[in-house]
């Protein structure tokens, strides 16, 4: 054991200087040397070659592909954090109408106080389900108590009312937890909060997690482009009409990769919250592939699931 600790090679410090020389030794090309050691400063060396995936020569022979440029990594780097900004806002979007809605089909249909919307009797009546139902309860209460007075409308309605109606406490709440809130929700609650979104129950079920995760991963700046989902979406009516092709039955596309992202939002968000989103989308790619020398803006298409005719869902209703 002591042998296998010595064997693994330590992670030392580098100044600015050795990780120029390093990155050149992998084959990457550097001009302006003071313009790399600023970005190297500000953005961070391990974040930035995080980047280096699609300028590889192959996950053999990791060296940079002949003719990469600095300028282009740091490009493919604003470019993540471009988008990750465009679908944070507007998962942030649906966050907010799910809280809403689910809020307000409960609170209408249970009641609104503490001993309403934390009662297990008005969730679904499964036994198979009361854990889950108890867990997420004790979720809940715990969120309220950590957050509930460190915002100013919990404690506005605790201090003024002596309790915090669930369209008040949803604003203290995770996506996660209210996303799992649904799932426990009695058939017509569940029915009914999909149906405002124009949505089927069970899809709307299944769009949920994805969509927190991707919350979560778009708040922690973490790469966004190839991020892929533990679970595949259901084939949509989109993946037929973009004629996404498809390998041993199974779409290549839009199934578990940023465009699946893209899809739930196209079916979520409103027709004119969407358009917007995907000309922003349309636009960073555009910048990306005016900077791109050594690939093609296609390769970053096709590591994040986008057939070549993406632009196409705008207009499918």
């Amino acid at each position: 054991m002591h042998n296998r600790v010595n064997s693994v090679k330590e992670k030392t410090f580098k100044s600015l200087d050795e990780q120029i020389e390093i990155l050149r030794g992998k084959g990457l090309t550097i001009e302006d040397v003071d313009f790399a050691k600023e970005i190297l400063l500000r953005e961070n060396y391990f974040f930035l070659t995080g980047y280096r995936f699609l300028f590889m020569r192959s996950m053999a022979d990791r060296r940079f592909l002949p003719g990469t440029t600095f300028e282009e990594l740091y490009a493919m780097f604003i470019f993540d954090r471009q988008i990750r900004n465009i679908l944070f806002k507007n998962i942030l979007v649906v966050e907010n109408n799910l809280k809403s809605i689910l809020s307000y089909v409960v609170s209408k249909n249970h009641g609104f106080k503490e001993k309403n919307y934390l009662n297990p009797n008005n969730f679904v009546h499964d036994a198979s389900r009361n854990r889950q139902i108890n867990d997420l309860i004790h979720k809940m209460k715990r969120q309220i108590n950590i957050n509930g007075k460190q915002h100013s409308a919990t404690s506005h309605y605790l201090s003024h009312y002596g309790f915090i109606p669930l369209w008040i406490v949803v604003k203290v709440l995770s996506f996660g937890i209210v996303g799992e809130l649904y799932t426990i929700l009695q058939y017509d609650d569940k029915k009914e909060v999909a149906t405002n979104f124009r949505i089927e129950m069970d899809i709307l079920e299944e769009y949920l997690p994805i969509l927190a995760n991707y919350r979560n991963l778009c708040a922690h700046e973490d790469i966004c482009y190839l991020n892929k989902s533990q679970s595949a979406i259901t084939n949509t009516i989109y993946h037929n009409l973009l004629n996404i092709p498809k390998i041993n039955g199974e779409y290549i596309y839009g199934k578990n990769d940023l465009f699946a992202l893209i899809i739930i939002l196209k079916r979520i968000l409103e027709d004119s919250d969407f358009t917007m989103m995907l000309n922003e989308l349309e636009y960073e790619i555009n910048i990306l592939s005016g900077k791109l020398n050594s690939i093609s803006i296609d390769k970053v298409l096709d590591e994040m699931g986008f057939p070549l005719n993406y632009l196409d869902i705008r207009r499918m209703k």
